[in-house]
């Protein structure tokens, strides 16, 4: 799902349409023009995609034989994740190197509060619901508020129903379904002391990741761009030591390698050398060709 431009600086995106359906040719074309065009890929998928979904783009990647296409899959419901697609969208105008821009994800997404009023959790199998809540849900009329990220939360709306939201200032992004929003603008926005509310249409694949169609689903979160950049661009950066990628974080999102770990002990110094940390792949295999 692609959400509209937040400012006039945010890139538009592409969206990869049925990918575990279409013949595997299509899909590679479409992913080998769009490195031709833009250099580097990030493709940022649910977790709750088909298990073909993943395969296939992975397939792909490895056809490509490319180092340039990062597969990013993090932890968010649908809204949620358009939220984080939109915001790499407005980072990816910035003077940010891909590698940075693909780990901007995985920092971001710490940033994201996502969430739903829900009819029904008898088939809520992202956040933990116990046997009460079950039993709840068989009640006509009850509503539940759940926090899926960046911390489990499950409340029956009432009275006093409230869940904790971030503690620094976000907008409120909306998207109605089958569900009245009634609480959600009325009772949540408020009391996390959101500066603007927006909506939007429902992701469809929002009733197959919360269980059931009656829903509402919101997310919380930072839309100024001065503000992203400044959190990306304050955080440590480092080099792949596999793929050459700038990075920040402790794992590559394009290679998917963690920093090594050398030892230092008497068997290196018996051996007379130490591995070169900036080598990397590549410094390794024109070290072997020569």
């Amino acid at each position: 799902m692609a959400l509209p431009p937040q400012d006039e600086r945010t890139l538009p995106a592409v969206v990869l349409r049925d990918v575990d359906q279409r013949p595997l040719e299509q899909v590679l074309a479409e992913l080998q023009s769009l490195v031709d065009q833009h250099g580097h890929v990030v493709v940022v998928c649910s977790q709750a995609v088909p298990p073909g979904v993943e395969r296939r783009l992975r397939t792909v990647r490895a056809l490509l034989e490319t180092d340039r296409v990062a597969l990013f899959q993090p932890p968010l419901p649908p809204l949620g994740l358009a939220v984080l697609v939109r915001q790499l969208r407005q980072l990816a105008s910035c003077d940010l190197s891909p590698g940075i821009l693909a780990s901007a994800g995985r920092l971001l997404t710490h940033y994201i509060h996502a969430g739903a009023v829900l009819g029904s959790v008898t088939h809520l199998d992202r956040v933990p619901v116990d046997l009460k809540a079950h039993a709840r849900s068989w009640v006509p009329g009850s509503q539940f508020g759940v926090v899926a990220h960046p911390a489990p939360q499950l409340v029956r709306i009432g009275p006093e129903a409230s869940l904790t939201g971030p503690e620094f200032g976000t907008w409120l992004l909306v998207a109605k379904g089958q569900q009245a929003a009634d609480w959600v603008t009325g009772t949540l926005a408020p009391s996390w002391q959101v500066q603007r509310l927006r909506e939007m249409a429902l992701p469809a694949e929002s009733p197959h990741w919360w269980g059931t169609g009656r829903l509402t689903e919101f997310c919380a979160y930072l839309p100024d761009l001065s503000v992203l950049y400044q959190l990306v661009t304050s955080v440590r950066q480092s080099t792949c030591h596999w793929c050459g990628m700038d990075v920040i974080g402790d794992r590559c999102v394009f290679c998917s390698a963690t920093p090594p770990v050398y030892d230092d002990g008497a068997a290196g110094r018996a051996l007379g050398h130490r591995r070169d940390p900036a080598l990397g792949r590549r410094g390794e295999r024109r070290a072997l060709t020569g």
